[in-house]
Formats: structure tokens, sequence, C-alpha cells
């Protein structure tokens, strides 16, 4: 069953009955606690990507590589990240494999993509949060294309830790970029004084308070120095 399910999935478009591939599926479920069930698994998934298959089959293969990748698929996976029509769903299953391999491999594609693509990257590499990507991203808050600083912002506000928060305060906003580094800046205060950050958290909700910043972004800053006054 699982030969003929790989074999339909080399035509197969989301249109066509799911119980074609579903025993792909069902396999990956299976191999859960088979370690080289699952490696074996991976290792055809992952070959899949490399021919030259339907795109609706490579979909069905990165959401599968969301649940079993490791850093074996990684670079596999990373061959995407330029792809326009595959490089979203290739990301989601890089921001789920927990090994640094996949963090890097989106670390290095900032260097690699522009525009939306490159957005994008942005955004997964927020959503994975590890430290060692608050540098790259703090570097594109100087770039000059305000979307591109805009996702840098968000995915620093992510990540909220106090190394995100000095490279959000040292920015230079525009107008164009002035609401997303306040919202950040905002996200990452909330997160220092829940871990009990008072003072880091007080800087920045007194940066807030200072300039000519919008009205809301002066009440939440407001709201957060009473919250550090444990009020």
């Amino acid at each position: 069953m699982l030969d003929q399910a790989f074999e339909a999935l080399k035509t197969y478009d989301w249109g066509q009955d799911r119980n074609l591939v579903e025993p792909i599926r069902e396999a990956v479920v299976a191999s859960a606690d088979n370690a080289d069930e699952r490696k074996a698994l991976e290792t055809r998934l992952a070959d899949v990507l490399k021919t030259d298959v339907s795109y609706d089959s490579k979909q069905f293969v990165c959401r599968e590589l969301m649940i079993i990748g490791t850093a074996a698929s990684v670079p596999t996976l990373a061959a995407l990240l330029t792809d326009e029509k595959m490089a979203h769903v290739a990301r989601y299953a890089l921001e789920r494999v927990t090994a640094p391999e996949a963090a890097k491999a989106l670390r290095d594609a900032l260097g690699t993509t522009k525009g939306e693509l490159k957005i994008g990257v942005i955004a997964s590499l927020g959503v994975r949060g590890e430290a060692e990507s608050v540098a790259p991203i703090a570097a594109l808050l100087g770039d000059s294309d305000a979307a591109i600083v805009r996702s840098a912002a968000i995915a620093l506000g992510a990540i909220r830790s106090s190394a995100a928060a000095k490279a959000l305060a040292g920015a230079k906003p525009t107008a164009e970029t002035q609401t997303a580094i306040s919202d950040a800046l905002l996200a990452c205060a909330e997160a220092l004084l829940a871990d009990g950050n008072k003072a880091e958290a007080l800087t920045i909700y007194k940066g807030l308070l200072s300039g000519d910043k919008p009205k809301q972004v002066k009440l939440a800053a407001s709201r957060g120095l009473l919250a550090c006054a444990g009020k």
C-alpha cells in the first residue's frame, strides 16, 4: 500500500481522492515510536522533492516533513526557499524542524532571497525564536525597503528577548516603520517584565513615552509603567 501511495504521489493533486496518498500519512503517524522507520520515510519523502512531481505533491511532502523532518531533510527543504511557488510551505516545514541546521538554513537564506520571499524567511526566523537569529535580523532594521524593516521588527518582537529589545531600541524608524518598531518594543517589554526583568522593561516603556509617538503607543507604555510599579 505504501509503495502504491508513493507512486500515486508522483501525479497527485488536491482534486483527487485523498485515499490515494493516505497510506503515507498513516505511515508518518505510525513511525512515531520507530526511529528507523521514521528515518527511512523521511528520506523517501525528501527524495520526492528532488524529482519533477506536481506542485500539489511537493506541498503534500512538505506538510509531512513538518511532522517527521530532521536535519537530514533540511538541505532539500532549504533548496526550495528561492522557489516562489514552494518557498512558503518549505519554510513552514523548516520552522518545525527542531534541528539547529534548520535555523541556519533560514538565516543563510536571508542572503539569497529578496522581496516577499525574504520577508517570509524573516517571519519564519521570528517563529523559531532562536537567540542566534537576533543579530542577522537586527541588521535588516537599517534596510532601505520599509517592508523588510517592518518584517524584521515584527520578528524581533516575536523573539521578545533582551537582545531583540536592544536592537529595536537602536533602530531609526521612519514614518513607515515606526508602528512596527514600537509594537515590537512593547512586546519585548511585556515579555521582559513577565520574566522579572523590570528594569529593562521600565527603560523601554519610558523610551516609548518620549518623542512624537502615536497616542496608542504612549497609552500602552503608560500601562506598562503601571505594571512595572505593580499597579
